[in-house]
C-alpha cells in the first residue's frame, strides 16, 4: 500500500504514563447502547486495561504469531488467509490490532500490514515491542483509508463484538478492499452468550436466551457505559455480512487442543472440549 493511500497520523510513543484508571465502582448490565457511546467506552476501556492485558496475554500471543482466539488456533497452521508464501508483498489491514503481533507475523511473511487500533495504549505496545508495522489510531467503523486500498483484512478478536453496528464496519472493509480480497474475522462464538462467562462447571448450564441480542454493559455510577459488548447470533452474521456485500466462505469453529491447558477469562479446557468458544468468519469481496 502507498503512503497515500491512508491518512497521515500523529506519531506514537512508547514512553509516558498509562491513563488514569476508572475505579472498580462499575455495575454490570444488560441495556441499549448505540455507537458513540460504545466508541467511547472501548476506548476508555483499553487504554486503562492494556498494560494489564499484555502483561497477562502477552506471552501466550508472542511478539510476533497471529493466533485467532483463545484456543490457540494459529495462522501458521490454519491458513485462513491463504498459504503463507502467497501472503507476500500483499497490503493487509489488521483491524483491532492491540499491540499488533498478527500484523508483525504478516510481516515476516513478506506482507505489507497497516495495524489500526481504536486505543492509543494498545498502540503504544505496539511500539514497546517493534516499530517495523504502520500503526494507524482511528474507529473501524471510519477508516481512514481510500477506496481499494488493500488486499485483504482481518481480526483477531478486534472490533467487530464492540460495535453496535456491525454491517457499518463491514462496509467500511469492503469499500477499502480490492475485489477478490478476503476479509476474516473471529469473535467470541455467539453460543457462549447463553452461558456464564466462567471457566469452571458453573459456565456449564445455559442462564440467558441465545436470541437476546441486548449488550452486555459495564458502567459506572453516573450511568455511563466504560465497557460494552455486543451480541449477534450466528444467523446475523451472516446476514450482515452478505448486507455488506461479502460473500462467506466458511465459518471455522476451532475445536480446544489438547495442549493447550490455560484458563483466560471463561475460555478453559473444561468449556472448550464440550461448546465452542471462537468463530472466525472467512468472507471475500466479490464484484468490481
Amino acid at each position: 500500500m502507498n503512503q497515500e493511500d491512508y491518512l497521515p497520523q500523529d506519531a506514537y510513543e512508547a514512553e509516558g504514563d498509562a491513563p488514569d484508571d476508572a475505579g472498580d465502582d462499575t455495575e454490570a448490565t444488560r441495556r441499549a447502547a448505540g455507537e458513540a457511546e460504545s466508541s467511547r467506552a472501548s476506548r476508555g476501556w483499553w487504554d486503562r486495561n492494556a498494560d494489564e492485558y499484555q502483561s497477562e496475554h502477552g506471552a501466550f500471543l508472542g511478539d510476533d504469531r497471529f493466533v485467532w482466539g483463545p484456543e490457540g488456533l494459529d495462522e501458521a497452521d490454519a491458513a485462513l488467509l491463504g498459504p503463507a508464501a502467497a501472503l507476500k508483498g500483499l497490503d493487509i489491514l489488521e483491524i483491532g490490532a492491540g499491540a499488533a503481533q498478527c500484523a508483525r507475523w504478516l510481516a515476516a511473511q513478506g506482507a505489507r500490514p497497516v495495524a489500526l487500533d481504536l486505543s492509543h495504549r494498545q498502540l503504544q505496545h505496539a511500539l514497546r515491542i517493534g516499530d517495523e508495522v504502520p500503526l494507524v489510531e482511528a474507529d473501524a467503523g471510519a477508516l481512514p483509508f481510500r477506496d481499494g486500498s488493500f488486499d485483504m483484512a482481518c481480526s483477531a478478536y478486534g472490533a467487530v463484538p464492540f460495535v453496535s453496528d456491525p454491517v457499518n464496519v463491514f462496509r467500511e472493509v469492503h469499500r477499502v478492499l480490492r475485489p477478490g480480497g478476503r476479509w476474516v474475522f473471529s469473535v467470541t462464538h455467539p453460543v457462549r452468550w447463553a452461558f456464564p462467562d466462567e471457566p469452571g462447571p458453573e459456565g456449564l448450564s445455559v442462564s440467558a436466551s441465545y436470541f437476546d441480542r441486548t449488550p452486555y454493559v459495564e458502567q459506572d455510577e453516573h450511568g455511563r457505559a466504560v465497557y460494552v459488548e455486543h451480541h449477534r447470533t450466528l444467523g446475523d452474521r451472516v446476514r450482515d455480512l452478505v448486507a455488506a456485500g461479502f460473500r462467506l466462505v466458511d465459518l471455522v469453529e476451532p475445536e480446544w487442543p489438547a495442549w493447550n491447558r490455560q484458563e483466560w477469562g471463561g475460555w478453559s479446557p473444561l468449556r472448550g472440549n464440550l461448546i465452542p468458544g471462537t468463530a472466525v468468519f472467512v468472507c471475500v469481496r466479490d464484484g468490481g
